[in-house]
């Protein structure tokens, strides 16, 4: 099977939180792609997480070097674009989230996700079949 994950999901495969362990049920689970925003969006989490103690500088670097090596495939943020500002602008959603939606709709696969306020955007429109919460995957 093949998925999408976003930065919600992935950051927990290295952070501590509620959530980690049905986020790390999906490294088992399937092959696993994602829009190649999701590095700068993991290491915005890192930097968060060090500069607030609850990780270390050499944590932080450590997860900015390894969450590539998580992903088959990381899909071009340019390829993406088009899509994903049609999709943001559609659902009124910011566009950082609709990336991952365009990655699925691309790749004919599904996103999964921690972010209730995206599946909340997405609910009762087309794109609700595109996604689906961590706990239901």
């Amino acid at each position: 099977m093949t998925i999408v994950v976003d930065a919600s999901v992935a950051a927990k495969w290295f952070i501590r939180e509620v959530g980690r362990e049905e986020a790390l049920k999906v490294l088992d689970a399937a092959e696993r792609h994602a829009p190649d925003l999701i590095v700068a969006e993991i290491a915005n989490v890192a930097w968060k997480k060090a500069i607030q103690g609850e990780v270390t500088h050499d944590q932080a670097r450590f997860i900015c070097a390894s969450v590539r090596h998580y992903f088959s495939v990381l899909h071009s943020g340019e390829a993406l674009v088009s899509r994903a500002i049609g999709i943001a602008l559609q659902l009124g959603h910011p566009i950082y989230d609709c990336f991952y939606l365009a990655c699925a709709e691309r790749i004919g696969s599904r996103l999964v996700t921690v972010d209730r306020r995206l599946l909340a955007s997405i609910s009762d429109t087309e794109f609700t079949s595109l996604a689906v919460d961590v706990s239901d995957f």
